[in-house]
């Protein structure tokens, strides 16, 4: 989702996908409520609830990352944003998969989820005081 021309965040793939990982958010909560809630133990649909939390969560982190624009250092922006899409497809989808289809291996595949929205957050506030040092950044010549 980085255009190879100019080496800038596409703003548009990284909008869509924000938007499907809020959609599906949505999708995947509402599934839990109506379908789940009486077929899992209470730790399982902790589980699903918290891979519907997170996901949701990073969504909305991405589309305020979006919406900075050019107020933050574009390289640590993308970065933040390839985090947060790598690391909430890893976090929450090794959990949907580990709930829904008991794929216990996939157990191992969450902390590195983790670890990529972590990264993302720290790309963020890299990326916020690198904005702070740097005038034109902030006045939106950058990009």
């Amino acid at each position: 989702m980085i255009d190879a021309k100019t080496n800038r965040v596409n703003e548009v793939g990284w909008l869509q996908f924000a938007a499907l990982l809020g959609l599906f958010a949505v999708l995947a909560g509402a599934f839990g409520a109506h379908a789940l809630k009486g077929h899992l133990s209470a730790q399982w649909f902790d589980v699903y609830q918290t891979a519907v939390s997170y996901q949701m969560y990073h969504a909305l982190a991405m589309l305020g990352v979006l919406a900075l624009g050019s107020r933050v250092d574009p390289l640590w922006r993308r970065r933040s944003l390839a985090l947060f899409g790598i690391g909430t497809v890893l976090f929450s989808g090794s959990l949907y998969l580990l709930v829904l289809a008991g794929w216990r291996p996939l157990g191992v595949i969450t902390p590195l989820g983790g670890l990529c929205l972590i990264a993302g957050w720290g790309c963020l506030v890299l990326a916020a005081r690198r904005a702070l040092r740097t005038p034109e950044i902030l006045s939106g010549k950058d990009d």
